[in-house]
């Protein structure tokens, strides 16, 4: 069978001749004496066009067209007219008829027009598939095009990290060597400094002035040592011992020593941790990089605050520590775990960097970030090893 007709004429006699005429050309009939009936029909079946008589009884054929054009916009209309006038011909193709036929008609102009609509409602509706694929593809290509963009911007930016990462490495050798060396070259004249003065000390008055610039001179000495042991220790750090160990309970223990440091006594410590959670990583490392980012924060701070202690697993073990100083500006960010770079007057600029490199010790990352109490955060985060939880 061929494509469905609908024809809707209050005329039975026009109504069967139609039927026999297109039934002939193995057209699939559907006949209608009303525009309503017709609608339901269509509704139903979906012809491909409907023949459809101008006057109408209730609705009008001129009503009854824009209806069905408004509402199957897939069947297209050819109208019956006895009334052959110019205007009304007009006035039915602006309504959306897409060809009208003057009663009386010969069977073979009828099948004809009929032939004639099929093809152009094919070549329309094509077109209308062809303009949505077009549609469908340009969204496709934007959606890859964005995608691409997206994934080149990430890359680009791991790169860049991964460029940073390999500088800030590279600067920290370099800078441990320069330490080792400078540390070697002035050990030894400074333990001479000292034992010269502690010597000397022996026969000088307890009280006079003498004794009390000589004790300024050894205690300076050994201040100027600790700092040298500082910058031996960040020069020729050790490799980890690891071991496995509860984290929950090392934060614990590690924020009990806090309370009983002076400097803390004003700072609220809050703590946000699992129940439990192992962690495979160096302990003596791990305390030392915890007391530096926390006496960091309370000289941010001014000792007067709130730091927070958190861990949190997921793709990684991490270990946040935030405080709610003033935060770090993006030229600090940029420095701020370069070896002997110091925003405070007396930092030597080791600490950031020790926990900087030991971190990349363990196989982990130390990032710092903007905290949500408006200062500063940073993440202490180590790979997961099979065991850890």
């Amino acid at each position: 069978m061929r494509e469905k007709i609908l024809v809707i004429d209050d005329d039975k006699v026009i109504l069967d001749l139609t039927a026999l005429v297109l039934r002939s050309k193995d057209f699939q009939v559907f006949l209608a004496d009303s525009a309503r009936q017709g609608y339901t029909i269509i509704e139903q079946q979906q012809p491909a066009v409907v023949l459809l008589d101008y006057m109408m009884p209730e609705v009008d054929g001129m009503a009854a067209l824009r209806e069905i054009r408004h509402r199957f916009p897939e069947t297209y209309v050819i109208m019956f007219t006895g009334k052959g006038s110019e205007e009304i011909a007009v006035a039915l193709m602006k309504a959306g008829a897409a060809d009208y036929i003057p009663k009386p008609f010969s069977n073979t102009n009828l099948v004809e027009r009929i032939e004639n609509v099929l093809r152009l409602r094919g070549i329309e509706l094509r077109n209308i598939e062809l303009l949505e694929e077009r549609e469908r593809l340009r969204s496709e290509i934007e959606s890859w095009n964005r995608e691409l963009e997206q994934r080149v911007e990430q890359k680009s930016a791991e790169l860049e990290s991964a460029h940073a990462e390999i500088l800030q490495s590279e600067k920290l050798a370099a800078m441990g060597h320069l330490s080792a060396g400078l540390a070697h070259e002035i050990r030894n004249p400074l333990a001479s400094i000292s034992g010269s003065v502690q010597l000397l000390l022996e026969n000088v008055p307890a009280q006079g002035e003498e004794q009390r610039l000589m004790r300024i001179v050894v205690n300076e000495a050994d201040r100027l040592n600790g700092l040298l042991s500082d910058f031996l220790t960040f020069a020729r750090p050790r490799p980890p011992q690891k071991t496995d160990f509860d984290l929950p309970q090392l934060l614990q223990e590690f924020i009990d020593l806090l309370h009983q440091d002076q400097r803390f006594s004003a700072i609220q410590v809050d703590t946000d941790w699992p129940s439990a959670c192992r962690l495979n990583a160096d302990l003596e490392q791990l305390k030392q990089s915890l007391w530096d980012l926390a006496i960091n924060a309370a000289e941010a701070m001014q000792g007067q605050g709130t730091l927070l202690f958190q861990v949190v697993v997921d793709d990684t073990i991490s270990i946040i520590v935030e405080d709610s100083g003033p935060g770090i500006s993006a030229d600090v960010k940029a420095r701020i775990f370069e070896p002997f770079f110091s925003t405070k007057e007396q930092g030597t600029g080791l600490g950031l960097a020790s926990v900087y490199v030991a971190m990349e010790a363990h196989n982990g990352q130390l990032t710092v970030t903007d905290g949500s109490q408006g200062g500063a955060c940073f993440q202490l985060s180590f790979p997961h090893r099979e065991g850890d939880e």
